[in-house]
């Protein structure tokens, strides 16, 4: 493989990793915004921020550690067959399902780029009590659709090596 291929897969790989590793900690924040809605709903008022912020984190959560779960292979995956195939032929198959996550990713990132405009162009709000913009959580998801993305060609380029039967 090219020495780019090769520089390509350890930059994706090392940037996930370490966004991933910080995301982990993204469960902390939700427990704590959480528990706060509990105790100002028992003891005080209810607040109208709690519900969207715990969403925002969630969402936060969940996109921007979705590249680490793809790098580390914990995705769920249905191991009828896969289990008992040969690396390379997991590695044909697993190159030719990337292609159409790469595809869904590219459709999702050109959504979120749409929209994430529009959302700054106009000062698009969500329609609730509390009232916050929406721009900075549609940012997050564009930002992570696209690290997604990166990751699965990262991904797409290991499988290739891998029938290959070249290290990266």
């Amino acid at each position: 493989m090219p020495r780019f291929v090769s520089v390509y897969v350890r930059t994706v790989d090392a940037i996930n990793y370490r966004i991933g590793r910080v995301m982990m900690y993204g469960i902390f924040v939700m427990m704590g915004i959480l528990l706060w809605s509990s105790i100002s709903k028992t003891f005080f008022l209810p607040s109208l921020w709690t519900l969207e912020v715990a969403q925002f984190a969630m969402v936060t959560y969940y996109i921007l550690g979705g590249p680490y779960s793809i790098q580390l292979g914990s995705n769920v995956r249905m191991d009828l067959f896969y289990g008992n195939w040969s690396v390379r032929k997991k590695a044909w198959f697993d190159s030719f399902t990337v292609l159409l996550l790469i595809f869904y990713l590219g459709v999702l990132l050109y959504g979120a780029i749409d929209s994430t405009s529009y959302s700054l162009q106009y000062g698009e709000r969500n329609p609730t009590a509390w009232r916050p913009y929406l721009w900075p959580i549609k940012s997050i998801m564009t930002v992570g659709f696209f690290l997604m993305l990166l990751q699965a060609t990262s991904e797409l380029l290991k499988d290739i090596a891998e029938i290959r039967e070249v290290k990266l």
